[in-house]
């Protein structure tokens, strides 16, 4: 008797062991879902979904009177390829060296094989608190001929690791029966919201950045090495625009991509319009201050407190067929672009600017003495320069508008701008011819 009792009881309580094991399946999945997304999110799964795909233009803002490429991107010149490994894992009270961790890696391939199809290229320094590495190089050659990988301050030297890895895999006679490379490294300080003296970006995520680089559409705001950057006291990261020539100025591409973190509330002008001190009229209480808010003034350093820390670094990439000498004086120009946001580079901001073209292959190593180059001449620049002003603006504004609302350590939490707010103040301070724009002659 006992016996069958038993068996009876066995038996149903695998039927209800078999009815209920999907569902812990299912369970236990979700919740390996939701501990690698903990760790490694992209931009989809980030923030106010409400803001994600909205850029200036969407919001009626129209920079300059030059028009867009296709996706109004830095991929917009052909061959350009961007990369991110966006890291967010955690909450709660700064653990150094733990977390939580809000930051990532940007990468931009100027063209597939760059090691032996060099891109002329020229650099411009604002304002040097800050690192590029590889400058020099690129001072002293004229080229460019690695990826470009930008990523938070402590992080240079494992996110260099990674690229020389990628470049070793690519081309494993790098240091044996080659040259060695000295990669381009630029870095944001995001310390604010991120543990970073963590220093979590790995070689392995720069790898797979440069992996998974891609055409196309980029994606803008609290992504890769944006992730944790705060600009004029918003929430900023990474912006991107573009400029198409007419064929009568050449037909040039220009496009920009940024990493902004940098400036103050009451400085930030867009499209002439000085929307940050118009905001701080409108919100006495600094409601939407980010970092600086009343009530967490008190749990800011010192040097957070002047406001003085922040950078910006900007990448400029053109089918023209310009030079070294050139292109410096094209960065030279994205400092205009940066400066009409506002921006006035401040004593501890690091500001650094590298252009580069794709117009032109310098050989590796070239089989005759001389080889051929086409080069426009300097009267007809004025068009690029102005394309290269108007992308640099509009890729910062950009950069702000897409951005989404991030909590990091100790509960600091940027504000995302308000779109609403953005447009009202537009709306009553801008005369509709220039909140059109202009055609393009």
């Amino acid at each position: 008797m006992l016996q069958h009792v038993l068996k009876v009881f066995s038996m149903r309580a695998l039927k209800q062991f078999l009815l209920i094991l999907p569902i812990l399946i299912l369970s236990v999945s979700l919740c390996l879902v939701t501990l690698a997304s903990d760790e490694v999110l992209t931009a989809s799964t980030l923030g106010d979904g409400n803001q994600k795909s909205v850029r200036a233009r969407d919001l009626g803002i129209i920079i300059g009177r030059y028009l867009p490429g296709p996706w109004n991107a830095i991929t917009d010149v052909a061959g350009v390829k961007v990369g991110h490994v966006t890291l967010i894992k955690g909450n709660g009270p700064l653990i150094p060296g733990k977390g939580p961790v809000r930051t990532g890696v940007t990468v931009i391939l100027p063209r597939d094989d760059v090691w032996h199809k060099k891109a002329p290229a020229g650099a411009f320094v604002l304002n040097g608190t800050g690192e590029m590495t590889g400058l020099a190089w690129v001072a002293e050659a004229g080229f460019l001929e690695y990826p470009i990988a930008l990523t938070n301050t402590l992080n240079v030297p494992r996110v260099a690791n990674g690229v020389m890895s990628w470049m070793f895999k690519h081309n494993p006679e790098i240091g044996i029966t080659d040259d060695t490379l000295t990669p381009v490294v630029a870095e944001c300080d995001d310390s604010r919201l991120n543990d970073s003296r963590g220093r979590h970006v790995s070689e392995d995520d720069v790898v797979r950045a440069l992996e998974e680089a891609t055409s196309g559409p980029v994606t803008e705001g609290t992504v890769g090495a944006g992730t944790g950057m705060i600009a004029y006291q918003f929430k900023g990261g990474i912006g991107t625009s573009s400029r198409r020539l007419s064929e009568e100025n050449g037909g040039y591409t220009i496009g920009v991509l940024v990493n902004a973190n940098h400036g103050r509330r009451y400085e930030l002008t867009i499209a002439g319009v000085p929307v940050g001190r118009l905001w701080q009229e409108k919100e006495h209480d600094m409601e939407s201050a980010g970092l600086l808010e009343n009530e967490n003034i008190a749990r800011l350093s010192k040097r957070e407190q002047l406001g003085d820390q922040g950078s910006i670094i900007i990448v400029i990439a053109t089918d023209a067929p310009v030079d070294s000498r050139q292109l410096q004086r094209m960065a030279r120009r994205a400092a205009l672009g940066l400066a009409r946001t506002g921006a006035i580079s401040h004593h501890g901001s690091g500001d650094f600017i590298l252009a580069f073209s794709t117009a032109n292959e310098i050989p590796h190593y070239p089989d005759t003495p001389t080889f051929q180059m086409t080069h426009i001449a300097d009267t007809h620049l004025n068009p690029i320069f102005a394309a290269t002003v108007e992308a640099t603006e509009e890729a910062i504004i950009n950069a702000l508008i897409t951005a989404t609302t991030v909590v990091g350590r100790d509960g600091r939490r940027a504000e995302a701008i308000s779109h609403d707010q953005i447009q009202r103040i537009l709306q009553h301070h801008t005369e509709p011819t220039r909140f059109e724009g202009f055609a393009q002659e």
